[in-house]
Order: C-alpha cells, then sequence, then structure tokens
C-alpha cells in the first residue's frame, strides 16, 4: 500500500518535522491538507521552503483548539498526521498553562472529529521526553512515564487522551515517539541548531550540561517512519512506537562531532540560562526501536555523520536568518 492519491492532513505543518513530511507526501503524489496556526502576519514557517505550487497541495490555517476549525479541516480526508504541538521545554516553565491548553486539546478535538467523520487512521505524534531519564536502555515503549517538564507532562497528558480513545470508542489511532529528530528547518531552540549556528558564526559555542545523552535521528528516517506507519495503520491501532538509531551520543560527543564537520576551533563555553532544574533534567535518552523493526520493517538508514554534514551544509546557506546566541530564529 502506498499513499499516492491518498487525501492526508498534516497538523503542525510549518514545524520542522510537518513541513518535511508535507514535502514528502507531495512528491509521492498524495492529495495533501497543510494545517498551520494562523497568525495575522499569514506566516508559513518552514512551507515557505516547500513548493505551494503544486497542485495536490492545499494549506488550511486556523487554531486546533477550535473543534470547528479542527473538524473543517478533517473533511473527507482518510489520514491525519497530528504533528501541532506547542513545544520547547524551558518555555514550559514559564507558561505552562499554554501547552496543556494546546497540546491535550489539540487531540482531543482531532479524535472527536474523526469519530465523526469516519477517519481511518490518526497518527498522533508523541516525544522521548515522555519517559524522563531512562531506568532502562535501551527505552521500550513499556517503559514508564516520568513528567520532568510541563512540556513533556503536556504531552504524556495527550498520549493518554489518545490511549483513552482507543480503549473507549475504538478510534482509529496510533502513537509515535520519535526521539530527537534533526535536520534542516529544525529552531535553534534545539540542541543541533544551537550549536551548528554558534559553531559557524562565534568563537564561543554557548551550553548547558553537556553530559546528557540523546539518540539523534535525521529528518528523513523519522519521515520515512511516519509514511510506514500510515501504510500498515490499520494493523497498529493503539499502539505506540518508538523511532529513533538506539545510538546514546552525549552532548559533548556531539559537540566534537560538529567542530568537526564545520571544522572549527570555537570553545564551549558554560551558559547557566541554559541548565534545566535538577529534577528536571533528562540525562539519557536512547530508543529501542525493535517494536518498528518488526512491525514496520523500518530501520534507520542516515548514520550522524552524513546527517551532520547535510545539517551543516544547510545551515550555512540560511546562517543569516538565525540569533544562535539568543537561541531563536
Amino acid at each position: 500500500m502506498t499513499l499516492e492519491k491518498a487525501s492526508v492532513l498534516v497538523t503542525g505543518a510549518g514545524g520542522f518535522i510537518g513541513s518535511h513530511l508535507v514535502e514528502e507526501l507531495l512528491k509521492m503524489g498524495a492529495n495533501v491538507r497543510a494545517f498551520v496556526r494562523y497568525t495575522s502576519s499569514g506566516h508559513l514557517g518552514n512551507l515557505r521552503y516547500v513548493d505551494d505550487s503544486a497542485e495536490n497541495l492545499e494549506i488550511v490555517m486556523g487554531d486546533l483548539k477550535d473543534p470547528y476549525a479542527c473538524k473543517n479541516a478533517m473533511q473527507d480526508v482518510d489520514y491525519v498526521f497530528h504533528l501541532a504541538s506547542v513545544i520547547s521545554i524551558p518555555y514550559s516553565y514559564r507558561n505552562p498553562r499554554e501547552y496543556f491548553e494546546n497540546n491535550v486539546f489539540f487531540i482531543l478535538n482531532i479524535l472527536q472529529a474523526a469519530q465523526e467523520l469516519g477517519t481511518k487512521a490518526v497518527i498522533h505524534t508523541s516525544t522521548s521526553e515522555v519517559y524522563g531519564t531512562a531506568e532502562q536502555v535501551p527505552i521500550p515503549e513499556s517503559h514508564p512515564l516520568k513528567a520532568q517538564s510541563p512540556y513533556s507532562a503536556s504531552k504524556i497528558a495527550a498520549d493518554k487522551v489518545a490511549e483513552s480513545f482507543f480503549r473507549a470508542f475504538d478510534s482509529p489511532v496510533v502513537t509515535v515517539r520519535p526521539f530527537n529528530t534533526y535536520g534542516p528547518r529544525q529552531s535553534v531552540r534545539a540542541v543541533i541548531p544551537t550549536i551548528i549556528t554558534q559553531a559557524l558564526s562565534q568563537k564561543a559555542i554557548l551550553l548547558g550540561d553537556t553530559r546528557p545523552t540523546r539518540d539523534f535521528m535525521y529528518i528523513e528516517d523519522t519521515v520515512r517512519a511516519f509514511i510506514e506507519v500510515a501504510t500498515k495503520a490499520e494493523k497498529l491501532f493503539g499502539k505506540t512506537l518508538n523511532f529513533g538509531t538506539g545510538i546514546e551520543v552525549s552532548i559533548e560527543e556531539l559537540v566534537n562531532a560538529i567542530r568537526t564537520v564545520t571544522q572549527t576551533n570555537a570553545k564551549v563555553v558554560f551558559d547557566a540560562t541554559r541548565i534545566r532544574p535538577t529534577k528536571s533534567e533528562v540525562n539519557r535518552l536512547c530508543a529501542d526501536i525493535s517494536l518498528a523493526r518488526k512491525l514496520l520493517k523500518w530501520t534507520p538508514k542516515i548514520a550522524l555523520e552524513d546527517g551532520l554534514k547535510e545539517t551543516v551544509h544547510w545551515y550555512g546557506n540560511y546562517l543569516s536568518f538565525y540569533k544562535p546566541s539568543k537561541g531563536y530564529m
């Protein structure tokens, strides 16, 4: 089965992963409705890098907290890739209510609309942050969920909404948990763009704790995983799947790898403002992807070194768009 000619909705289409997913779906010949949060400026986010002249692309603006807007966007759609989310862990410490009001109600409205409209499948996007610091490595989907930040708590709540709708109403929902996806177009709020843009433009790389480990997966592998889930969705309803590489990399090791690719001698300088509260820091994340291998026949293909080369090249071309020392675009 392929998604050619299928009608799909991508929420969070202006985001990092969402824009790449839209782009790949268009190449496959799917009819894509890209949902972007409405702003008065009409900003499309990362969709500005996607050819919007394609006949099989429709861009819709609105707010997923509005059940009417949500249901309207889902009309005549077979598959919903739900990626819209309020992200950024540091921001969640200052504005926790915004995370719950958005992340939880987004999925609630989508699943209620799916019931009414008879949507074939909803692919709900979670995050590895819901696991907190690993109690076992690699982390299986059965690992306890630990809310170590307001952001992760809101995503756990959203995951449980999805679980409850499957159990209570037999909703056609699959939950996917990508670990640390990276690549072109990602905000400098994420660690890899933060390091790359600083390495390319400064003599110092400002970072917090460099001891934590993460499982970094290139965007191409993540998008491929999403599409594999959709094509096999009927056999996956009610399940949760991890997507990662199964390789644990410390931030210190990551910095050294990026310095090699960027050919810079920039020094790492400790920045206390980038430190999470002690009990909130997630020290280890590394995915057990055996279930995705078994059910999807999927495995990541892009090595970290190769992915970093592609990512560095992209940021080198768009460096003027970023303010790396301030941590935003």
